[in-house]
C-alpha cells in the first residue's frame, strides 16, 4: 500500500515538474527600440537565450533550425478593438555542415558562414535595423504600442521532431512578449525624390 502511494506521489510531482513554465531569465528580450530612418521605422532587439542540450544535438545530427522574430504594432481603443498596425515576422535558419565544420545563418537570400555556434546564434541574438514600417504609413496622433519575441519555430523540425516536441521542453526556445509604449511616433519620412536622369525619349 505504502508502494502505491509513493508511486503515486512521484507521477504526480513529475507532472507537476513537466508542467512548471521555464524560469522568465532563461530566455528574454533585453532590449528592444523603434529607430526613424529614411524608409520608415527600424527595430533594433538583443535577445537573451541558450539552446537547450537537446536542441544543440539535433543541430549537430544535421537537422537546421528555424527561429521567428515576431513584432507587433499598433493602439489599444478601450471603445472598440485594438487597431494593428504592423504584423511582421523575420525567419532565421541555422544550420550545421560537417564537411567544412562550419554553421550558416541564412535570412532570406544572405547567407553568413561561422567557425563556432555561439558566432551564428550572436547573429540572432542581436537584431539590427530590421524595417518593420514602411515611411508610407501614418499615425495619430496617440500612443502605440509594440510588441517583440523571439521563438523557435517547431512546426519546420521533422516529424519526428515535431511529435517529441509536444511532450519535451528540450525541443522548445521561446521567449516572452516584450511589450513597450511608443509616444506619439513622429511623422515618417517622405519618399526621396529620384533623380535618376530620365530614359531617352520619354516626355
Amino acid at each position: 500500500m505504502r508502494r502505491i502511494a509513493f508511486l503515486t506521489w512521484s507521477l504526480l510531482l513529475a507532472v507537476s515538474l513537466a508542467a512548471m513554465p521555464a524560469r522568465a531569465d532563461e530566455s528574454e528580450v533585453r532590449d528592444a527600440e523603434l529607430r526613424t530612418v529614411e524608409d520608415g521605422l527600424v527595430l533594433d532587439a538583443d535577445f537573451e537565450f541558450e539552446l537547450t542540450p537537446r536542441l544543440a544535438e539535433v543541430l549537430a545530427s544535421g537537422v537546421p533550425l528555424y527561429f521567428v522574430v515576431e513584432f507587433e504594432f499598433g493602439r489599444r481603443r478601450w471603445y472598440w478593438l485594438d487597431e494593428k498596425v504592423a504584423s511582421k515576422k523575420l525567419e532565421m535558419r541555422v544550420s550545421y555542415h560537417p564537411l567544412s565544420r562550419q554553421y550558416r545563418l541564412a535570412t532570406g537570400p544572405l547567407q553568413q558562414n561561422f567557425a563556432s555556434l555561439q558566432d551564428a546564434l550572436n547573429v540572432i541574438r542581436h537584431v539590427r535595423s530590421w524595417l518593420v514600417i514602411d515611411r508610407t504609413e501614418s499615425f495619430s496622433d496617440t500612443d502605440y504600442e509594440a510588441a517583440v519575441r523571439l521563438r523557435l519555430d517547431t512546426a519546420l523540425l521533422p516529424k519526428p521532431f515535431q511529435l517529441s516536441a509536444l511532450t519535451s521542453r528540450d525541443l522548445h526556445l521561446e521567449t516572452p512578449w516584450k511589450r513597450f509604449v511608443v509616444h506619439s511616433p513622429k511623422q515618417l519620412p517622405a519618399p526621396v525624390e529620384s533623380r535618376e536622369p530620365h530614359e531617352a525619349g520619354a516626355k
